[in-house]
């Protein structure tokens, strides 16, 4: 088959970069969003027609890496990611011509972009070892710069930089050393010399591959414990970037868990999948509980990041497991709802990002505290940041309700079973998705409630006005994308199944039906989104008619008095009657507070006449990250004490530095004999 695609994505995004960096300011951002958009294109036919025809694309060049060269075999599975891709890069970067001129106008930035979205669109095309880390790293630099490129002079921006290059440097290095040792052993860089000798591989190797490739890639995903960056990271970076970070990237994380551990090595025993499902549940529940309680707005999207990809985790290591157990068509139904999850996250996230973007230019500020009553401000920007929250929440008619549905599906179709393993797993993991449904549906209604509804609490709120066009129909486009995708999911299941049929060894030809509706081969389970969807909206429309009817008839008779609709019956309403974002998650942080371990602060202030008399009082509650606090910070600690006893090693004394030498010499001696 033809790899034009390929080369047209590879050229696009080079000359993207080289009109980015070169040309004129008013020329610039055009150019290399014009460029990138042809990038995507020719990545989105190429992926398409993979996932339609089942046939790889393949493209060698010995000139561009020297000694390994470059191959590049875009299949199925991969297909996938790049499909994702290339629709959130279409957004983002119609976004950014509005956002530009907020800090995405400078030469770096406008070189840079292109770079991360054609490193990001290349990355599941890759073919060997040395070029998936040669693409893998160009993404983390790229990203890197751009989290820097907007707010470089910001403490807090240097700080969330310095995190992130540290955890995707170490995910880096962990992935290196677990493909290098498995291609060393299979006697080839390629993916399919690996492929080929997967069988052959040492016990050892295979297991310290898999837990490397896991602790590399979940790094990336944003999986707890491995999250540190998320919330640090997308606050600070542009918007358009963290939709891209959000919506794109962190899919690759669960992309390379698929490939090393399903493709490259066959599967495994199932402890891999037990601890890949662990690490689902508790990401999954880490971040929906942080982000239930955070005020930040952007903060509360990046833990939600880790929430959602804490349940494709899930589902990926619910298919490995009943892979391992001997069942392959449910292996597989779990394979297709990963896949379908992380469509459907790139879909609601990549809005949300966006959204909430288009809220700090407008209003300065992304504390929902001081936000509120954007929605007859922002009327466009708070309705898809709605429709974002809605699918996000997994509430039909939208996306996310099918792929959870899906995923209650292939877990519960696990049950009853022999293997001890199964039957304690799915208990368990069907428990953390219904939790953390009930904490992401509160998380949401509290940012929908007291960002969008009520009044103004700042002057930035009670000023904010819409965003430019571009912004809006750049968020719009992924919002129409959740309401495409949760009416008619058929649109991509078969391509879905496609995928994961080749994953899964022995599963069926087809292992989701989706025609009208979706239905489980061989299996009990149905879904008809569309007749869903109508059903709805026949509630609704009978309810505003009953309610029409009702105002008709009663309304000589009864005196109607016109409140805001959170007034709770007030006639007099002001902003701080309200609830804030901190008082709604107040009851979360009471329940769980021996894991959120808030910090709280009450300053009592008395009358100088008198301090019995009390004339204010202050209270600020603060959450942080627990992980950080007991795990990251002790081992910052410590590298700072090495640093500081290393220091002494160095004195300026030749004698002492000769001694060094010496010693160091009579110790290789040593080990030499």
């Amino acid at each position: 088959m033809s790899n034009l695609s390929l080369v047209i994505t590879a050229t696009a995004g080079c000359a993207a970069a080289i009109a980015g960096g070169s040309l004129p300011p008013k020329a610039r951002v055009l150019a290399a969003v014009a460029l990138t958009w042809v990038a995507s294109a020719g990545a989105l036919v190429g992926a398409v027609t993979v996932l339609h025809t089942g046939r790889p694309l393949v493209l060698s060049s010995s000139r561009i890496l020297p000694l390994t060269g470059t191959t590049l075999v875009l299949e199925p599975l991969g297909a996938v990611f790049v499909v994702v891709t290339a629709v959130v890069a279409v957004a983002a970067s119609l976004y950014w011509l509005g956002y530009a001129s907020h800090g995405l106008s400078t030469r770096t930035a406008s070189a840079t972009l292109p770079v991360f979205v054609t490193s990001m669109l290349l990355v599941p095309a890759s073919g060997s070892v040395a070029t998936f880390l040669w693409l893998w790293e160009m993404m983390a630099l790229s990203s890197l710069v751009l989290v820097l490129v907007d707010q470089r002079e910001r403490e807090e921006a240097r700080s969330a930089a310095g995190w992130y290059a540290v955890m995707t440097h170490v995910g880096a290095a962990a992935i290196l050393f677990a493909l290098v040792m498995i291609s060393a052993h299979a006697g080839g860089q390629t993916f399919a010399a690996i492929r080929a000798h997967a069988g052959h591989l040492p016990g050892a190797v295979r297991n310290v591959a898999f837990v490397l490739a896991l602790v590399g890639f979940s790094s990336k995903a944003g999986a707890v414990p491995f999250h540190v960056w998320l919330p640090k990271a997308h606050p600070e970076a542009p918007s358009p970037v963290s939709a891209l970070m959000s919506g794109a990237m962190v899919n690759l994380g669960i992309y390379g868990i698929v490939l090393v551990g399903d493709e490259l090595l066959g599967g495994g025993p199932v402890w891999w999948w037990l601890t890949v499902l662990a690490l689902g549940v508790v990401s999954a529940l880490f971040g929906a509980l942080q982000a239930a309680t955070s005020t930040d707005l952007k903060r509360l999207l990046a833990y939600s990041t880790a929430d959602n990809m804490g349940l494709v985790l899930i589902a990926v290591g619910a298919s490995g497991l009943f892979a391992s157990t001997g069942h392959p068509v449910i292996a597989a139904i779990a394979l297709v709802s990963a896949l379908l999850l992380v469509v459907n996250h790139a879909a609601f996230k990549g809005s949300l990002f966006l959204s909430a973007g288009s809220v700090q230019v407008a209003t300065g500020t992304r504390d929902l505290d001081r936000l509120g009553g954007l929605m007859r401000s922002m009327p466009v920007t708070g309705a898809v940041f709605v429709v974002g929250g809605l699918a996000i929440a997994a509430l039909p008619p939208l996306n996310g309700f099918v792929g959870e549905w899906l995923l209650f599906q292939s877990l519960l179709h696990g049950l009853p079973t022999s293997s001890t393993a199964v039957a304690v797993a799915v208990p368990v993991g069907v428990g953390a998705l219904a939790l953390t449904g009930g904490l992401t549906a509160a998380a949401f209604v509290k940012a929908i409630g007291v960002g969008f509804l009520g009044r103004p609490r700042s002057e930035g709120a009670a000023t904010a006005h819409e965003v430019p066009h571009t912004m809006q129909f750049g968020a719009g486009l992924l919002a129409a994308a959740c309401v495409v995708l949760g009416v008619g999911p058929t649109v991509v299941v078969p391509a879905l199944d496609r995928a994961a049929v080749e994953v899964v060894p022995g599963a069926p030809a087809h292992s989701v039906l989706a025609s009208a509706d979706v239905r489980l081969s061989g299996l009990q389970g149905m879904l008809d989104p569309a007749l869903l969807a109508a059903g709805l909206a026949v509630a609704i429309v009978a309810v505003l008619g009953f309610r029409r009817l009702a105002q008709c008839r009663f309304r000589p008779r009864l005196p109607v008095r016109s409140i805001e609709p959170w007034g709770c019956g007030r006639e007099l309403q002001t902003a701080r009657m309200q609830y804030t974002a901190t008082s709604f998650a107040e009851p979360l942080q009471q329940v769980f507070d021996d894991v959120l371990r808030p910090d709280r602060d009450l300053n009592v202030s008395h009358l100088a006449e008198s301090r019995y008399y009390t004339e204010k009082i202050a209270y600020r509650t603060s959450i942080g990250d627990v992980i950080e606090h007991d795990v990251y910070r002790p081992v910052i600690r410590g590298v700072h004490l090495w640093g500081h006893l290393g220091r002494g090693l160095q004195n300026g004394s030749v004698h002492r530095y000769l001694a060094y030498g010496l010693v160091a010499l009579v110790v290789i001696m040593l080990v030499m004999v």
